[in-house]
């Protein structure tokens, strides 16, 4: 059986090692990106709240929901769109807590679309999946470019 390894005496010379660090710039369109879902989805769930709270005839009055009434659900709306707007800021702007304010949003907005999916299926499904996206955004491709040594 013959060996792999060179004769004796003989130097191999090793494989040029290519550069294993990313970029700081990979991914920055998911970032520009959820940034900009988030805002629009904070937009929205802020005027779905205002017409939930207020007496419009955007939503069925009489209709029975699982968890408390409307009026709960059009505050719940108020808040995460207002946060969820002010985190899309933070976000573009890089700010530390801002990633985690929006991926902590985007989760409780995925589940609210899920709950409200029979009143509005296709409106829910759409949010949802804009939901995930950012999440997906925000986790991968969300973490503060490092500081200059």
């Amino acid at each position: 059986m013959s060996s792999t390894a060179g004769a004796p005496g003989e130097t191999s010379t090793p494989a040029p090692v290519q550069n294993v660090i990313p970029d700081e710039s990979d991914g920055i369109g998911w970032v520009v990106f959820a940034g900009t879902m988030l805002g629009i989805v904070g937009t929205l769930n802020f005027i779905y709240g205002i017409a939930a709270v207020s007496n419009s005839h955007f939503y069925v009055r009489d209709a029975a929901y699982v968890i408390s009434d409307l009026s709960v659900w059009g505050w719940t709306l108020l808040a995460i769109g207002a946060i969820q707007v002010v985190s899309a800021f933070g976000i573009w702007a890089q700010m530390p807590g801002a990633r985690w304010a929006g991926i902590l949003t985007a989760g409780v907005n995925a589940v609210i679309q899920m709950l409200v999916l029979p009143g509005s299926p296709f409106l829910a499904i759409a949010l949802f999946t804009i939901d995930i996206l950012v999440i997906y955004g925000l986790v991968a491709y969300g973490r503060r470019p490092a500081e200059a040594v």
